[in-house]
C-alpha cells in the first residue's frame, strides 16, 4: 500500500487515478458483444380476417368493461381482478424478476463501503502494527466487453416476459369468469325448462291416471306417464347438481364467496344473446395476432435468449476487475483518526482465460441452442394463436345459423306437442303421440339453451384469442417503463 502525508498530498497521483476510475466507467458503458436479432417471418397467412369494432379499434384494444355488458359479470371480474390467486402469483412473479433485474443493473457500477483493517508482522524491533480506515471497492468487473451489459440486457426482456406472462393470465381468467357465468346463466335457464317439463308431465299423469280409472287407457299408458314424470325429476337434480357445481368453480375463479349484494343472475334467454357481448366485426392482417400478451411474452425470451449469447462470447475476452480503497492509515490505532497519514491503493487485475477445458465453448453453444429453442417456441405461440382464432371464427361463422335452425326446431317441437296434447285429450289419438312429442320438445328446449350459450361461450373466446381483457384493468403493471419490445 502507498502513504501520502495527509499534510503533502500528491494532485498528480489523485487526478490520474480519478481519469483511470472515470475512464473504467465510461468504457463499461459502452457496446455489448449481443448478435442482431432479427423477428423471424410469421409461420402463418399474411392476411386473416380479425375482428375490430366499428370504430377499426384492435379487438385486444377493448377494454373488458366495454365488451362485457351485463353489471353482475363486471362485479364477477372486478372481484377475481382484485382476489383471485393465480393473478396474485403472477403479480408477485413481476416483482420478483424485477428484483432480479436490479440486481444485474447494480453489478454495472461499484460498490463502495467502508473498512476497517489491522495486521500485525514480525519486525527488526518486535511485532510492527498497522491499521487503516476509510472507504473500499472490491473486486469491481469492469465490464470492457460487455459480459454483464448483456447479463442486464437479459434479466430486463425477462422482466418484460414475466409482465406479458401477466396479462396472459389476466385474460384467462377474465375469459374464465365469463364462462363460468354464461354457464350458470345456462344452467339457469335449463333448471327452468325442467322445471316447466315437470309440471306438464305431473298434469299429464294426472290425467292418464284419470282415463285409467275410469277404464279409458291402459296401464300400460300410466307407467309410461309415470316414467316421463320420474325422467324430469332425476333431469331437475341433474342440473340442480350442476347449477351447484358451476358456481363452486366460480367462487374459486372469483377467490372469495359470492357477494350477497350482486345483481341478480338471469337465465340464459331472458334477454336477446347479441346484447350480452359487444359486437365482432372483422377484416385485419394476421400480424395483429403479435399483439397477444403470449406472443410478446415469448418473443421476449427470445431476447433474453439471444442476450445470453452476448455474455457467453464475452467471457472469451479478459475479464478486468478493480480493488481499491483510499483512507487513512496508522501504526497506533489510538491515532488513527486524529494523527493518521491519508493512504490510498489502486489494485487493477487481468485474467484471460487460457485453458478452460472447452467451458466456454460449451457456454456459447448452449446459449445459441437456447436462442433456437426460443425462437422455435415464439413462432409456434404466433401459430397457436392462429389456429385458435381460426377455429374460434370458424364458430362464430356457424353458430349464428345452428341457433336459428334450433330455434325453428324447438317452436315447430312446440306447436307439435300442443296438438298431439289436443288430439290426445280429445280421444283422437293414443298416448305414445304426446310420449313421443314430450321427449322431443324437451330435448329441443335443452338443445336450444345449449347453442345460446355456446354462441356465447365463442363470443368471449373470439375476443379472449385475439388478447382482449386487459385494456382498462387496474392490475399492477411490474415495470414503472415499459421500452420498445420490438426486435432489432
Amino acid at each position: 500500500m502507498k502513504r501520502l502525508d495527509i499534510n503533502h498530498p500528491s494532485s498528480r497521483k489523485r487526478s490520474a487515478l480519478a481519469l483511470l476510475v472515470g475512464s473504467a466507467l465510461l468504457l463499461a458503458g459502452c457496446g455489448t458483444m449481443i448478435p442482431e436479432l432479427k423477428r423471424p417471418p410469421l409461420p402463418v397467412a399474411t392476411i386473416y380476417p380479425l375482428p375490430t369494432d366499428a370504430s377499426g379499434k384492435a379487438l385486444a384494444d377493448i377494454a373488458w368493461q366495454e365488451f362485457f355488458v351485463d353489471t353482475r359479470l363486471k362485479s364477477l371480474i372486478s372481484l377475481a381482478l382484485d382476489s383471485n390467486r393465480d393473478l396474485r402469483l403472477a403479480v408477485l412473479a413481476i416483482d420478483h424478476a424485477r428484483a432480479l433485474l436490479q440486481v444485474r443493473q447494480a453489478d454495472q457500477l461499484p460498490t463502495v463501503g467502508a473498512g476497517l483493517a489491522a495486521s500485525s508482522a514480525p519486525g527488526a524491533n518486535g511485532q510492527v502494527s498497522s491499521y487503516s480506515a476509510g472507504l473500499q471497492i472490491s473486486a469491481w468487473e469492469i465490464d470492457f466487453f460487455g459480459r454483464i451489459r448483456s447479463l442486464s440486457e437479459a434479466a430486463r426482456a425477462q422482466l418484460l416476459a414475466t409482465d406479458e406472462a401477466r396479462k396472459a393470465v389476466q385474460i384467462s381468467l377474465i375469459a374464465a369468469i365469463a364462462q363460468a357465468h354464461l354457464a350458470m346463466q345456462a344452467d339457469e335457464a335449463l333448471l327452468d325448462v325442467t322445471r316447466r317439463t315437470l309440471q306438464t308431465r305431473q298434469e299429464s299423469m294426472k290425467l292418464t291416471q284419470l282415463k285409467f280409472d275410469n277404464g279409458a287407457s291402459s296401464e300400460l299408458d300410466v307407467r309410461q306417464a309415470e316414467s316421463l314424470l320420474e325422467g324430469a325429476k332425476v333431469a331437475l337434480a341433474q342440473q340442480t347438481r350442476q347449477r351447484a357445481l358451476d358456481e363452486n368453480a366460480l367462487v374459486l375463479l372469483v377467490g372469495q364467496p359470492l357477494p350477497a349484494d350482486l345483481p341478480p343472475l338471469r337465465p340464459l334467454g331472458t334477454v336477446i344473446d347479441a346484447a350480452e357481448l359487444a359486437e365482432l366485426p372483422a377484416g385485419l392482417p394476421s400480424e395483429l395476432l403479435i399483439r397477444r400478451p403470449d406472443v410478446r411474452a415469448a418473443e421476449q425470451q427470445m431476447i433474453a435468449a439471444n442476450a445470453n449469447i452476448g455474455a457467453a462470447r464475452a467471457a472469451f475476452f479478459p475479464r478486468i476487475s478493480l480493488t481499491a480503497s483510499a483512507g487513512v492509515a496508522s501504526n497506533e490505532l489510538s491515532s488513527l483518526f486524529s494523527a493518521g497519514q491519508f493512504a490510498w491503493s489502486f489494485v487493477p487485475q487481468l485474467l484471460l482465460p487460457i485453458f478452460d477445458s472447452g467451458r466456454n465453448k460449451a457456454n456459447l453453444e448452449s446459449a445459441r441452442l437456447t436462442r433456437e429453442t426460443a425462437t422455435a417456441q415464439y413462432e409456434k405461440s404466433i401459430q397457436t394463436a392462429f389456429r385458435e382464432v381460426a377455429d374460434n371464427l370458424a364458430g362464430q361463422a356457424t353458430l349464428s345459423e345452428q341457433l336459428r335452425a334450433q330455434t325453428a326446431q324447438t317452436a315447430a317441437e312446440q306447436t307439435r306437442f300442443r296438438l298431439a296434447d289436443l288430439r290426445y285429450r280429445n280421444g283422437v289419438s293414443s298416448y305414445l303421440d304426446i310420449l313421443d312429442a314430450q321427449r322431443s320438445l324437451f330435448a329441443a328446449q335443452q338443445a336450444l339453451v345449449q347453442v345460446q350459450a355456446l354462441r356465447l361461450q365463442n363470443r368471449v373466446n373470439v375476443y379472449k384469442v385475439l388478447g382482449g381483457g386487459w385494456v382498462g384493468s387496474s392490475a399492477p403493471v411490474s415495470a414503472t417503463s415499459r421500452p420498445d419490445s420490438g426486435i432489432r
